[in-house]
């Protein structure tokens, strides 16, 4: 008989920030928490998404706690491809934890492929591409969404063991866990039942499991703030239908255990598997996509080295000793840091801009004042005018991103028609845009809290409208500099519980959206890197700027300027 040992258990189904209008866990106060509570391992299982593996990943490995990697995918009742119900179902829920890097590869494979193939409502994978994308993954059959749970809430055991054995076929015994929940619902206790017996005829392990969207129980009002927004409802409408019963926060080990004490295998389980879960992110190096070279040139740098010979009687009409010295002084710099592959990227966007009759400006602050730059039409700077000294004019150390700012064109939209070429020269699954996060702002997050408890609108508006017009404007910076802000705030218990709500849900993303001028260029499928999806035929990275600099992914700028027209 297995005992639970209180301190033993591992959440492995958790929503954060970036289960957008799902989750109000933002991910440095979540791992926090986790190691409060005590807890050793923890696991990010956002909806269909992995938008916050690398904070997450991140903050785990700073505060001690070992990050599992994992997503809560959405699964087509048919084909991916069907953009219709069956049996009145348009998606089930699975859990999916990454127990290697190959699992992880599969996992943004699969994240990526649901994004790109299986849009209908939900980004949605099925068992073909679960059974082709399966390897080093672990699986779990999710709670009330998810396809095992339903078949026996409506009684059907038949169903219940076909779609089980299907799910042992694609993980493999060993990889597909039965999902128990405890929220202190009274259908739960009875699927439950049915769920354990449905485990032990198939030979199935169990996993305890809490379905976390918050952080602890008192949070529960945010999180039906933030439903109610997302569903155009009121807070009593909310409370009327029994959504949420103040159970879906980070629960302590020891609440587990009494939870469970049932199945004290199932919380066992949980840390038996996150013990087998090991996923690790490389940072700062450098990911070059590939780059090809006329057939007379072997290297990257020797193409460079050719490029710039043949620019550097254009711009000099008298080649000096001291300028060929100085250009031999700075390929071979180049070539020591493994930077060619990077300009001559660079010089191919302009060289292509110079054919299309596209007015182009080009910044690579590294480069600036070198005779490379000048010759290649990165810089208008003429070296001979900096006076600098020549191991002063690369700056290496400080890698930026190369910058273009195209000439408006009000027939053709020129960065679209860059962005085109890219995608031919490098294909398309190696080409993105960026994601970029909406976020609750300070007025927004008042108004939309404002309708949710039904207060009167002119109220709202005549209070919201106190709130300074500054950019990024926080509620806490208003109250500290508007004084009438503040004594609103003051008057009533009311406005104060408002405020405070809004606050709380303050910065949390509202939605997603494409950077206005950011692209990333990879080295093969971007799929083999980082999870994509699709906008209007052109791929979107899946991870913003900041965390795509950090894994080395090569990025540029592209901007309009109506200066160069």
């Amino acid at each position: 008989m297995i005992t639970v040992d209180e301190g033993h258990f591992v959440h492995l189904h958790v929503h954060t920030e970036f289960s957008i209008y799902s989750g109000v866990a933002c991910i440095k106060e979540l791992v926090a928490r986790a190691k409060e509570l005590g807890m050793k391992h923890l696991a990010i299982t956002d909806y269909g998404a992995l938008y916050g593996v690398i904070p997450f990943y991140k903050e785990c490995k700073k505060q001690g706690i070992k990050p599992i990697i994992g997503c809560e995918v959405y699964v087509a009742p048919a084909s991916r491809y069907d953009r219709c119900a069956v049996d009145g179902e348009t998606y089930y829920n699975l859990i999916l934890l990454a127990e290697n890097q190959t699992g992880y590869k599969n996992l943004v494979k699969l994240v990526s492929l649901a994004n790109i193939e299986g849009m209908y409502y939900k980004p949605r994978v099925d068992k073909e591409l679960l059974q082709k994308y399966h390897e080093g993954l672990i699986c779990l059959s999710s709670g009330a969404d998810g396809e095992v749970y339903r078949a026996i809430s409506r009684n059907n055991k038949l169903r219940a063991k076909k779609v089980a054995q299907e799910y042992i076929d694609i993980f493999g015994k060993e990889n597909f866990f039965i999902e128990v929940q405890n929220h202190g619902l009274g259908q739960e206790r009875n699927v439950n039942k049915g769920l354990v017996e449905l485990a032990e005829n198939f030979g199935l392990g169990l996993v305890a499991a809490n379905d976390c969207r918050y952080l602890r129980q008192e949070d529960s009002e945010l999180y039906a703030v933030l439903h109610c927004i997302e569903h155009g409802m009121d807070l009593d409408e909310y409370k009327n239908g029994r959504y949420d019963n103040g159970e879906y926060y980070l629960k302590s080990p020891q609440e587990i255990a009494i939870l469970f004490s049932e199945y004290p295998e199932a919380v066992a389980n949980t840390v038996k598997i996150a013990e087998r879960c090991q996923v690790d992110f490389t940072f700062g190096q450098m990911q070059m996509p590939a780059f090809s070279l006329p057939k007379d040139y072997k290297t990257d740098d020797e193409y460079l080295c050719a490029l710039c010979e043949k620019a550097l009687p254009e711009y000099y009409s008298v080649i000096t000793e001291e300028i060929q010295k100085q250009l031999c002084y700075e390929l071979d710099m180049i070539k020591r840091s493994d930077l060619a592959r990077y300009i001559l990227i660079a010089q191919d966007i302009i060289e292509f801009c110079r054919e299309h009759e596209i007015s182009v400006r080009s910044r690579c602050s590294y480069l600036e004042g070198s005779v490379i730059a000048y010759v290649l039409g990165l810089s208008k700077v003429e070296p001979s005018k900096c006076n600098l000294e020549a191991d002063a004019v690369l700056n290496l150390e400080h890698i930026s991103l190369p910058e273009f700012k195209l000439g408006y064109n009000p027939q053709r939209d020129n960065q679209d028609f860059v962005i085109a070429y890219l995608k031919e020269r490098y294909g398309y699954n190696s080409v993105a845009q960026i994601v970029t996060f909406g976020t609750l702002l300070a007025k927004a997050a008042l108004r939309d809290v404002g309708r949710v408890l039904g207060m009167d609108y002119e109220q709202v508006d005549a209070i919201a409208g106190t709130i300074p017009n500054e950019l990024r404007m926080t509620l806490d910076e208003a109250l500290n500099t508007s004084a009438e802000f503040r004594q609103h705030y003051e008057s009533s218990e009311v406005i104060k519980r408002w405020v405070d709500l809004a606050h709380e849900i303050e910065g949390l993303p509202r939605h997603t959206s494409t950077h206005a001028s950011m692209v990333v260029i990879a080295h093969g499928p971007l799929m083999d890197y980082l999870p994509v999806s699709e906008s209007e035929d052109s791929l979107v990275a899946e991870f913003p700027v900041k965390y795509l600099e950090e894994i080395g992914m090569f990025m540029l700028r592209l901007t309009l300027s109506r200066r160069l027209s």
